[in-house]
């Protein structure tokens, strides 16, 4: 705290408002000195000042030339890149509207086939009610058939049973006939 305490006293002794002024005595400025110092610099040192400005010069131009290359480059591959990515938007189109189309055809395919089995089938029930009634009317003739030829025998049985003389006709009749047929 000791080695402070002058400073700040030295600090505080200063007047205050004066600010700041240009010097103009050249000998108080140093600018002599620098001069010369700056003279001497350029002299012994330019060469090598001048080299190595060259080669800085020489690294930023070679920095500058691998950048544009390079921006050339990620430049190309951008365009490739854009072309690349309309190519696959068209294909992508491409193949949605292929899709679409497929969709639809697969579906017309669908409802057609689906028509064509609904018709086979109408017809199939069809066949199959015709050959139902077919069977229905031949068997209801059928037992209509028996049920007259069994009403018939029984008719006949009875009417022969009680009279005698129309079975003798019954019999001489079939018995020529019978004499017909074989004799043609």
């Amino acid at each position: 705290m000791e080695v402070w305490s002058p400073v700040i006293v030295n600090f505080m002794n200063f007047p205050l408002g004066e600010g700041f002024g240009i010097n103009t005595n050249l000998l108080e400025t140093n600018v002599i000195n620098l001069a010369v110092v700056v003279g001497v610099v350029v002299y012994f040192g330019g060469d090598v000042l001048s080299s190595i400005l060259k080669n800085r010069q020489e690294s930023i131009l070679k920095s500058i030339t691998d950048a544009e290359l390079r921006f050339q480059e990620a430049t190309e591959k951008l365009a490739n890149a854009k072309e690349q990515l309309e190519v696959a938007k068209t294909k992508a189109a491409e193949i949605r509207a292929q899709g679409v189309v497929s969709a639809e055809q697969g579906a017309k395919t669908l409802l057609e086939r689906a028509e064509e089995d609904i018709t086979r089938l109408e017809e199939s029930k069809q066949a199959t009610i015709r050959v139902e009634e077919e069977k229905a009317v031949y068997q209801v003739c059928e037992q209509m058939s028996r049920l007259a030829l069994s009403k018939a025998m029984t008719k006949v049985k009875t009417r022969l049973a009680k009279d005698s003389s129309l079975q003798r006709r019954v019999l001489d009749l079939n018995i020529a006939l019978l004499g017909r047929i074989t004799t043609k």
